[in-house]
């Protein structure tokens, strides 16, 4: 769930200017989702990837307060302060890209402050190298070198997706994702972007990821919630 300005909304390819908004709340949204059964939401905040600073926390404190669904929460934490908003407005978990990969130090501190449990690190990829700050920033870091280096911290939870099909319903880049599972054993892989069919799920989950992230396809109608019961009911 991609939120601006307090709503639900779509980018492709991160590009801001792609936007396209739907009509429901996100805490509407999210009970559809808990009403389907499923456990875990993704919220990343966009507002704050820009600015640098957690925006729409008050969105996570009405799904936390309204739903029982298991939150992990990014965009925007920057400081130990927006991981403590993050964490006292509902999440479960914080997911951060720049700081991963910009600012060890400031990493190592969670770490020590928060455990690296509730950390996801958000290696997002453009050609196969590490772009940050809401995908606006290019660091040059090999994904595969970065996530190696992120898991020697203890965090194991990692959060990919392929930049160029984020929201173009374009299929998974389940190449990519086998390729990071097998320079990178021992990671829980979370795939993101793309997804546009059942099969896409199939697809990731026999590449090795753990986890999925769902969202254009749900919101369009492609993929209908009820579509995801096999995997609702193995958890």
């Amino acid at each position: 769930m991609d939120i601006m300005e307090g709503k639900c909304v779509r980018l492709a390819s991160g590009n801001f200017s792609s936007k396209v908004e739907y009509k429901e709340s996100p805490a509407e949204v999210a009970k559809r989702f808990e009403e389907a059964g499923l456990k875990r939401i993704h919220i990343v905040d966009l507002d704050g990837a820009r600015q640098g600073k957690v925006i729409n926390f008050r969105v996570l404190e009405k799904i936390a307060a309204q739903t029982k669904l298991v939150i992990d929460f990014g965009g925007g934490i920057k400081s130990s302060e927006d991981v403590k908003i993050a964490l006292n407005s509902g999440a479960a978990f914080i997911t951060t890209g720049s700081i991963a990969f910009k600012d060890k130090p400031l990493l190592k501190q969670w770490i020590e402050v928060f455990g690296a449990q509730i950390i996801i690190a958000a290696a997002d990829a453009r050609n196969e190298k590490i772009a940050v700050a809401g995908w606006q920033q290019e660091t040059g870091i090999p994904v595969f070198d970065g996530i190696k280096e992120i898991m020697e911290t203890g965090i194991k939870q990692i959060l990919c997706t392929d930049i160029s099909r984020d929201g173009n319903l374009a299929g998974p880049a389940s190449e990519l994702y086998k390729k990071i599972l097998d320079k990178c054993p021992g990671a829980h892989l979370i795939a993101s972007g793309g997804i546009s069919a059942v099969g896409d799920i199939e697809e990731v989950e026999n590449a090795g990821c753990a986890e999925v992230i769902i969202g254009k396809a749900l919101y369009e109608g492609i993929i209908k919630l009820s579509d995801l019961k096999p995997w609702i009911d193995e958890n």
